[in-house]
């Protein structure tokens, strides 16, 4: 009876331990079978990304990160899966750049500006592989606030223009500024006409490039450091401050002079700069009249930034002083609304978009004659 029930129990215990056995193969099994899937898929997704990164029709150059479409790109028989085909589809996701800094890291302060090395355009074009067509740069790892126009009048200074732009893209890189540089050559040896010349660039930047900032800079003028930021303030900017030539002070409180900038809104406001200031002289002091009368305030680095070194030279012909300039000062605030960006006449000649400037020449007619004295 002992051995009867012995036997019994021994079976039952069996029996449980089976039981028990096949329970754990069971959940064994599907905690395999559920990694393995877990593992196949994050291999495909894995193996499906990086076949689209190394397809030959991949396209990184296109601006909103697209592909071309899979039938115009592909030909029968390439081995793509349909899902490859799905993700080729797809949009990727650019990171944005980010805004560029007020004060860029990459800045040295003051600068050693000389012109006894011999300087030639080639050498210009290989300091700055960066610059594009035109003189246009944007920094490729930060997103500009605004876009900055360079506006240069110009007649018979290639010896300066090359020293300004060795010295300026550099600068102007480092400031982290998207700019086009814009030279305004005048036509003929008719008299010189700054202030019209830098009208015309306005207009004529626009027609190339949206722009919110314009800066008109002589092209004789390199700034000696480069925390003097060339970008538009909230109120009109003088940043040749302290020319060499004036002992590095300001030769008087309403000298506007050398290098200026306006933003698109402030340059309107005003409208532009005067088109009647033929020969030297007087049409710094009418525009910052102008600012002045339309409620604005010229604003200006600190002295010890806003220094600049003079190319020496001899004044051009055809550029002499205008003996009226006092006179048409006087009467700015009659004048500037019928005198300006509102009432100018030219014509283009000539365009040339060169590695490190684009050269626009300009006819801008000929000077009324002065009235006679006595």
């Amino acid at each position: 009876m002992t051995r009867l029930l012995l036997g019994v129990t021994l079976e039952r215990i069996c029996k449980a331990v089976l039981l028990l056995c096949l329970v754990h193969f069971v959940i064994i099994m599907i905690l395999y079978f559920d990694v393995y899937a877990q593992r196949l898929d994050f291999f495909n997704r894995f193996n499906i990304k990086n076949s689209s990164r190394v397809h030959p029709y991949y396209n990184f150059s296109r601006p909103n990160g697209t592909v071309h479409s899979y039938a115009a790109a592909t030909s029968a028989g390439d081995p793509f899966t349909l899902s490859a085909k799905m993700e080729l589809n797809q949009t990727i996701t650019e990171k944005p750049l980010i805004p560029c800094p007020d004060s860029p890291p990459g800045l040295v302060g003051r600068l050693l500006i000389e012109f006894s090395s011999p300087m030639s355009m080639e050498r210009v074009q290989r300091e700055n592989p960066d610059v594009t067509e035109g003189g246009k740069y944007t920094p490729p790892d930060c997103q500009p606030k605004e876009r900055v126009a360079i506006i240069i009048p110009f007649r018979h200074r290639d010896h300066h223009l090359k020293y300004w732009l060795h010295y300026i893209h550099p600068i102007l890189r480092r400031q982290k500024v998207g700019y086009g540089i814009y030279i305004i050559n005048q036509f003929g040896e008719d008299t010189f006409n700054r202030a019209k010349l830098l009208n015309i660039g306005f207009l004529e930047a626009l027609k190339d490039a949206e722009y919110d900032c314009f800066i008109f800079s002589d092209v004789d003028l390199i700034p000696m450091d480069d925390r003097n930021l060339y970008h538009c303030y909230e109120q009109p900017r003088h940043f040749a401050i302290a020319m060499d030539k004036f002992g590095f002070r300001l030769p008087y409180a309403g000298y506007f002079g050398g290098v200026s900038g306006l933003s698109k809104a402030q340059f309107l406001k005003i409208n532009g700069f005067p088109n009647e200031y033929w020969g030297w002289g007087g049409e710094d002091d009418d525009i910052y009249n102008r600012i002045t009368l339309n409620g604005m305030k010229v604003s200006r680095p600190d002295i010890r930034i806003g220094r600049y070194r003079m190319i020496k030279h001899e004044r051009d012909k055809h550029n002499e002083p205008n003996p009226q300039r006092f006179t048409k000062i006087q009467n700015t605030k009659m004048t500037m609304k019928k005198d300006g960006i509102n009432t100018l006449h030219y014509q283009v000649i000539h365009t040339a978009k060169y590695p490190m400037y684009t050269n626009i020449t300009v006819d801008i007619g000929k000077p009324p004659p002065r009235p006679i004295r006595g």
